[in-house]
């Protein structure tokens, strides 16, 4: 399969911004792993302005836009250099594409980035792509990665999307606050009452939530790809998703152009 992993900022770092050496070195056998079996990997990649705060030891997350692209060029820089790193142990090639909203939304552009991504998987590399978060402003973002994990799934004709998130996937009501919320192991199609269940978003470094999760589910689906909303602490369930066990929360994919 052709699959597109979406892992993010509570998955990579530690509260503090510094790096969980731990998920990631277990995130990165297991895409190995299943690369190794075959299936073609992508992944979509939080953390550059987490791990910018982190590098830079700045108190927070920084509200200002100058500050952010700083921390994202820090931080974007010690993002590649694990991946490559960490990669390698496992004889896997990476590739960086950073991306804005105005290289999706312009023809010529979208095409030059699926030519590449295609060139890529056909060379064997394994895609890390990430918002370009050091130029892009509010004009120019696309906003969240669970939109750009949706637009990438898209754009090569993803079997399957997986967004490891800090939250076991989607639920009947906020866990968080309501302790009778049940786990919803299936959706077959993103209806208002499912849109009515996203809450806000999770941890102070991240910045998607439930709702941006359901909006790249109604894209994927709609051209046919399955995703997958599950816990990043646990990468080794990738395993199990592949084959198609029941893994947090699946969105089945209809045929293609079908409305769902």
């Amino acid at each position: 399969m052709r699959i597109v992993v979406k892992v993010g900022t509570s998955t990579l770092a530690h509260a503090t911004g510094r790096l969980n050496i731990r998920h990631v070195e277990e995130l990165v056998k297991v895409l190995s792993d299943l690369k190794n079996a075959g299936h073609e990997m992508i992944l979509v990649s939080s953390g550059a302005i987490g791990m910018g705060v982190g590098k830079l030891n700045l108190p927070g997350k920084p509200s200002d836009m100058p500050t952010k692209q700083a921390a994202a060029a820090v931080g974007q820089c010690e993002l590649m250099y694990t991946y490559d790193k960490l990669f390698s142990q496992y004889n896997h090639t990476v590739a960086q594409i950073l991306l804005t909203s105005e290289d999706i939304d312009h023809e010529d552009r979208r095409q030059n980035f699926e030519n590449t991504m295609a060139r890529l998987l056909e060379l064997g590399a394994l895609p890390v792509i990430n918002e370009n978060d050091t130029v892009a402003t509010a004009e120019i973002k696309v906003g969240d990665n669970d939109t750009l994990g949706g637009i990438v799934a898209c754009s090569v004709g993803a079997d399957l999307l997986v967004l490891l998130s800090d939250i076991e996937g989607l639920y009947t009501a906020d866990p968080r606050k309501d302790p009778s919320a049940r786990l919803i192991p299936t959706v077959e199609a993103v209806t208002p009452e499912i849109e009515a269940l996203a809450g806000g978003k999770g941890s102070d470094l991240a910045t998607g939530g439930m709702e941006t999760k359901l909006r790249a589910a109604k894209m994927v689906t709609a051209q046919g790809c399955d995703m997958v909303i599950t816990n990043g602490e646990h990468p080794e369930r990738l395993y199990d998703i592949a084959e198609g066990k029941a893994v947090g929360t699946r969105f089945l994919g209809g045929k293609k152009g079908e409305k769902r």
